[in-house]
């Protein structure tokens, strides 16, 4: 006989031993509906989540829901999300949007998935509204495609060093090698030290990196020592993040169960402990 949907969440919640933040999901994500969503959070574990919107002229390629609806989800389960704010930065109107839903609640901006320079103007009034609002930009760098030009972000950092950055996809990852080909998104085998995202992360109080999808599990799972001293080394700097649109919450096609067991797998419970709450909780100022 098929186990209800209540069933599970009430198995997983049970099992869920320690608070997990996942900094990275999607409403609609692929069509999944809320239920669907809230039903695998529950079967990873995760307490608390927060949602990330598209801006208003994309869905950010995962057919991902907006502003509202994020606002809507966290007000229905205020103790389950929390939610970001975002829009295209380019937009005539992007600083009143995004306004709007961070005087209504919103805890960060993002997810930043667009094609702008990361040096761009668009990026420093994102900056001076995160400072003006405490908080957050996530940004997705994917080369040749969104946030282009990572080599230069430094600059930014150093500009807007009251703001924090969270670092996300295929190029963030990709950086923790020193000898990375920026046209592979998701590279191979071991990992030299001393990469630009490594350096970003040790050089800059005010950057950060988000763990979820298939590149920050890939970046974990290619070369699993040097993934044991990566954690270790930033391991007040790292946050995890699931950002699957799986309906199961197990099993190998959800990338966001398999980036859990690699952090308990290659951390130690301390370490691990910062990466999946208490990271988040101090930068997200969730209690």
């Amino acid at each position: 006989m098929p186990i209800s949907r209540r069933a599970l969440l009430m198995t997983a919640l049970a099992g869920a031993v320690e608070p997990v933040i996942d900094v990275h999901q999607h409403t609609c994500y692929w069509g999944r509906s809320d239920e669907d969503l809230m039903a695998h959070q529950a079967a990873m574990g995760v307490t608390r989540t927060v949602l990330l919107p598209a801006g208003s002229l994309t869905t950010l390629d995962v057919g991902a829901g907006g502003n509202q609806s994020v606002l809507e989800l966290a007000r229905w389960q205020p103790g389950k999300f929390s939610f970001f704010a975002n829009e295209v930065p380019t937009l005539a109107g992007a600083r009143v949007e995004l306004e709007k839903y961070l005087k209504a609640g919103a805890i960060g901006i993002g997810e930043q998935k667009f094609w702008v320079e990361c040096d761009s103007p668009a990026i420093h009034l994102l900056a001076d509204i995160a400072t003006d609002f405490d908080v957050p930009v996530l940004l997705h760098f994917q080369h040749g495609v969104y946030n282009l030009s990572i080599e230069r972000f430094h600059t930014v950092l150093e500009k807007h060093p009251r703001t924090a950055f969270i670092g996300h996809a295929q190029t963030w990852w990709g950086n923790i090698d020193r000898k990375h080909e920026q046209k592979v998104m998701y590279p191979k085998g071991p990992v030299t030290p001393g990469g630009l995202t490594d350096r970003l992360l040790a050089d800059y109080p005010n950057m950060y990196g988000d763990l979820s999808a298939g590149s920050g599990l890939n970046a974990l799972t290619r070369d699993e020592g040097h993934a044991r001293e990566f954690l270790a080394r930033h391991q007040d700097k790292l946050l995890y993040g699931s950002d699957c649109e799986d309906r199961r919450g197990t099993g190998p096609a959800c990338s966001g169960s398999q980036c859990l067991a690699a952090v308990r797998r290659l951390a130690s419970a301390e370490v691990a402990r910062k990466i999946l709450f208490r990271n988040a909780a101090r930068l997200l100022k969730i209690g």
